[in-house]
């Protein structure tokens, strides 16, 4: 059971950080929200966020941009195919963290 729920969790990080749902009219056939996201990781997540989260200044944007791009990653471990492949909460937490920490030193320029 504990590794559906990290299932979940990686979908509802996407949904958040994408604004899109599961049930976009997008996705359909061979395309999913998750393949949509796994596309784009790591070189181009910037075409899959909610445009909301990047703007703003620019010093910022690169800052945003790697840790948008770190929590898609960890939504997609989240959401391996197998059950055993899956990370599991306690290390999707840590994660979160160490993104949040990171996110925090960078704007701070630690």
């Amino acid at each position: 059971m504990a590794k559906g729920d990290v299932y979940s969790f990686g979908i509802m990080l996407m949904e958040i950080f994408t604004r899109m749902k599961l049930t976009d009219d997008m996705f359909g056939g061979e395309l999913s929200l998750k393949s949509w996201v796994n596309e784009s990781v790591p070189h181009s997540t910037i075409q899959v966020m909610d445009s909301n989260l990047l703007e703003g200044e620019e010093q910022n944007f690169s800052t945003k941009e790697l840790s948008t791009s770190s929590i898609m990653e960890l939504a997609l471990n989240c959401c391996a195919d197998l059950p055993g492949e899956r990370i599991n909460m306690k290390g999707a937490l840590v994660s979160l963290n160490k993104i949040r920490t990171k996110f925090v030193e960078m704007l701070l320029g630690d």
